[in-house]
């Protein structure tokens, strides 16, 4: 029996991402949708002939089995919570939530209606497995790197991704919320108790930086948030982490990074993450040890293919009563560090910001 589904938010991330891979899979019947903007319901029903709705108090528990949510990140609490309490599962793609205080709303409402489940596409790339398959072969792991590196890709000026009280920040929500759960992914879970930040925004209110692959609304507002964020940390378990999220920065291409060392080797993978067509032309995975460096293979695969892999995986977790609470297990630690680096960096003093055209 197919998972019936509602789309809520018909942006592009519900409208070009999830609605076409869940009309396409077995497992799901996509019944409705929910989006503020009239015309975008409009739009959606002439084309698919199913009903949407503007406010999610209009489905029932008794007609969704699923709700895929893929609205601003400062709606994720307020919609996800409001559709637990209704008994209707969520699944929400990252950031999860912006805050310690949002974490416990939604594990309050998971606990009494539907059960929560959260993604991050990366830990489904076949490169990524492929690193995580190589780790028992480092020894004990002492440090890692994460890094996601843009040339050019700020959004555009205007939408919700540059401001600050509805995308919670800037590149260290968006790139760095995938960094970090691809850490714990490789590494499993922990908390870091040791966290120093700093965050830059030399690029994110200069036009010739902005990403012309991406699709956001223009507008003329100004960003208040970070373009970049570095940081380091020590995790409770004791391994030292670098990391860098970048929307922009003077490199040629976006490339991601993540590079393991352990006491009898180094893996190092070297890719690019998400959709940007500025990307490596294949991933790259080495393994050294003793002076010696090994390319590994990793399985060729179209971009975009993680996120059906996670579609594929969605009804089963759905299925396993084991993954309730998990979602928020996962999301705390997360939501906890980003607090830490925020408030590290929040007491540096900032520069002007630089006039780069």
């Amino acid at each position: 029996m197919s998972v019936r589904v509602a789309v809520v938010g018909l942006g592009w991330a519900g409208r070009e991402l999830w609605l076409p891979l869940l009309r396409e899979h077995a497992d799901f019947e996509v019944v409705a949708a929910v989006d503020a903007d009239r015309a975008s319901r409009e739009a959606f029903t002439k084309a698919t002939g199913i009903a949407a709705y503007p406010a999610v108090d209009a489905l029932t528990a008794r007609a969704v089995d699923l709700a895929v949510v893929a609205v601003p990140n400062h709606l994720h609490t307020e919609v996800g919570g409001a559709l637990l309490a209704m008994g209707i599962s969520v699944f929400l793609e990252k950031p999860v939530c912006l805050s310690s205080t949002e974490v416990d709303l939604l594990a309050a409402a998971e606990r009494h209606g539907g059960m929560l489940l959260a993604g991050s596409a990366i830990r489904y790339r076949a490169d990524v497995e492929a690193l995580r398959q190589v780790l028992p072969d480092l020894g004990d792991v002492r440090h890692v790197d994460l890094g996601w590196v843009r040339a050019r890709g700020v959004p555009k000026a205007g939408g919700w991704f540059i401001q600050r009280d509805k995308a919670g920040g800037g590149a260290l929500f968006d790139l760095g919320w995938h960094l970090l759960d691809t850490l714990a992914f490789l590494l499993g879970p922990a908390g870091c108790a040791e966290v120093t930040g700093v965050t830059s925004d030399d690029f994110v209110n200069a036009g010739a930086w902005r990403a012309a692959w991406r699709r956001d609304q223009p507008g003329a507002d100004a960003a208040d948030v970070e373009d970049t964020a570095r940081g380091f940390m020590v995790r409770d378990d004791g391994v030292s982490v670098a990391l860098r999220a970048s929307w922009a920065s003077h490199e040629a291409r976006d490339v991601c990074r993540v590079r393991v060392e352990g006491t009898a080797g180094t893996a190092e993978l070297r890719c690019t993450f998400g959709f940007s067509p500025n990307r490596m032309p294949e991933p790259v995975l080495t393994v050294t040890s003793e002076g010696t460096t090994t390319r590994i293979a990793v399985p060729a695969e179209r971009i975009g293919a993680e996120y059906a892999r996670q579609v594929d995986r969605l009804a089963g977790m759905l299925a396993d009563p084991g993954n309730r609470g998990r979602a928020v297990a996962e999301a705390r630690p997360i939501v906890g560090l980003i607090e830490s680096f925020y408030a590290s960096a929040g007491s540096r003093a900032r520069r002007a910001v630089p006039a780069y055209q």
